[in-house]
């Protein structure tokens, strides 16, 4: 029965995201069940994309990617899929019927591949929307249970929150993006001799991204809100550090945050939710 092939699917969707993120795990186990399917599938279609754009580099990355995107768009045809992460992907997606969502992520993936700098604010801008925005949207559809008003309504909120991930995941991955992938992101910003102007002007901009993304985090569903609320806090976490720290060291190596300070993040959350005093 194909009830046991799309579970099996959705299994190897988890165990990706398991092997490559800790933190995001962690974040999904405080989801409600009811919805941590869900977003291991869209987690895990992420994920390909990414490591095809950014880890692949002895292969052909483009045909990869190519055939990557026609095989989804055969799955979502189909309905099914022999690839798993497909597979799962492809149910949510008709769940929800967000495949609107897929396209620009796609298109933000081949700019991966084919751009290296990026000169303007709207380069930059359109380059997370794709990469970043429209997978919060994903996952906010999902935690509205696919409810178009409430999705509008939180919409705005679920945007700034991806990309105040995606610019922290930036600057803490700054030197191997530069180093190994050749991509310089931040437009106006030499990534050779990144200032504490520099350093202090994206900071600001992801604060600014954060404080309208708790607006949002605020009314989430209770399913959604106190996973949503942890991975928030992980990040501002990273960004504490960052703001705490030479631009130099952000050259030399990747920022990190401790399993021990991991589970101090989450302990503090709980609280934090249960006391309904989210800062």
């Amino acid at each position: 029965m194909k009830n046991i092939f799309d579970k099996s699917s959705l299994d190897f969707s988890k165990q990706i995201t398991k092997n490559y993120s800790t933190s995001f795990s962690l974040a999904i186990k405080m989801l409600s069940p009811k919805i941590q399917d869900d977003i291991y599938a869209i987690y895990g279609f992420v994920r390909c994309a990414d490591e095809i754009v950014d880890t692949f580099q002895d292969y052909n990355q483009e045909l990869l990617l190519s055939e990557f995107e026609i095989e989804f768009h055969k799955a979502y045809d189909r309905k099914i899929s022999l690839n798993p992460v497909l597979n799962a992907f492809q149910v949510v997606i008709h769940r929800y019927d967000m495949l609107d969502l897929v396209i620009p992520f796609m298109m933000s993936m081949r700019m991966d591949l084919n751009k290296k700098e990026y000169f303007t604010r709207a380069e930059y801008e359109n380059y997370i929307f794709g990469s970043a925005d429209v997978v919060g949207l994903m996952c906010l559809m999902v935690f509205v249970n696919g409810d178009r008003n409430r999705y509008e309504e939180l919409k705005g909120s679920a945007m700034k929150l991806g990309s105040a991930f995606q610019k922290i995941n930036f600057l803490r991955d700054i030197k191997y993006d530069y180093e190994v992938l050749g991509r310089a992101y931040f437009p106006d910003v030499n990534l050779l001799t990144l200032s504490e102007m520099d350093k202090i002007k994206i900071v600001q901009e992801i604060e600014s991204d954060f404080e309208m993304a708790l607006e949002g985090i605020r009314n989430l569903p209770k399913e959604a809100k106190f996973g949503v609320y942890t991975a928030y806090k992980y990040y501002k976490s990273l960004l504490e550090k960052i703001k705490n720290i030479e631009p130099e060291e952000i050259l030399i190596r990747r920022i990190r945050v401790g399993d021990f300070s991991k589970l101090f993040i989450i302990s503090k959350s709980y609280v934090k939710y249960h006391l309904n005093y989210m800062l």
